[in-house]
């Protein structure tokens, strides 16, 4: 049976989009687990490993703008349908971290905590934040003054207080409370 994993990542931040990865492996690789139980080195180190390793992978995402016209939760399933149907090889099941899953029409199964229970979701939860995480990193040097190569978009002190001095950038979620807080319309 080809099973894919799937999770997210970014659905917290305040700025930045949601990247899925779909994941199907052809074997287990050791120390793959949750990606936020791993140091960004140990990280980076499986991801390649996955990446060379796997059947296949592909990632799905969600723009800002969409995450703003959708909702998180929303946008968050269509990035999922986008990573699986953007896979090479058509599983015989899907399972995916969390409660919630896209309208697919192949098997799914959700799994709670999955990512530390299911070795394909743990992958698909290590490459989606490396990438999401190196997007992240390169919007540092686009937009300066918010450190997002520092705290990836989530709502850190340091970040909250860069959006009081210069207002929401274009990758801001502007649908986002923290982020309307700030929002100077002109």
């Amino acid at each position: 049976m080809i099973i894919a994993g799937v999770d997210e990542v970014g659905r917290g931040p305040l700025a930045g989009p949601v990247v899925v990865a779909a994941v199907i492996l052809k074997a287990a690789i050791d120390g793959v687990t949750d990606s936020k139980k791993l140091t960004p080195i140990k990280r980076k180190k499986l991801a390649g490993l996955i990446e060379s390793q796997a059947l296949c992978y592909a990632y799905g995402r969600a723009e800002v703008w969409e995450i703003d016209s959708l909702n998180i939760h929303h946008a968050t399933l269509l990035a999922m349908k986008r990573a699986i149907e953007n896979l090479s090889i058509t599983p015989d099941k899907v399972l995916i971290d969390g409660m919630y899953q896209p309208d697919i029409t192949l098997p799914c199964e959700t799994i709670i905590k999955g990512d530390s229970k299911i070795v394909e979701i743990g992958a698909a939860s290590i490459i989606a934040k490396v990438k999401r995480d190196e997007e992240m990193v390169q919007m540092d040097v686009c937009y300066p003054g918010y450190h997002f190569a520092s705290h990836k978009g989530y709502p850190t002190s340091a970040h909250r207080q860069a959006l009081q001095q210069l207002g929401p950038c274009p990758i801001h979620r502007r649908s986002y409370a923290p982020v309307a807080l700030f929002d100077r319309v002109e």
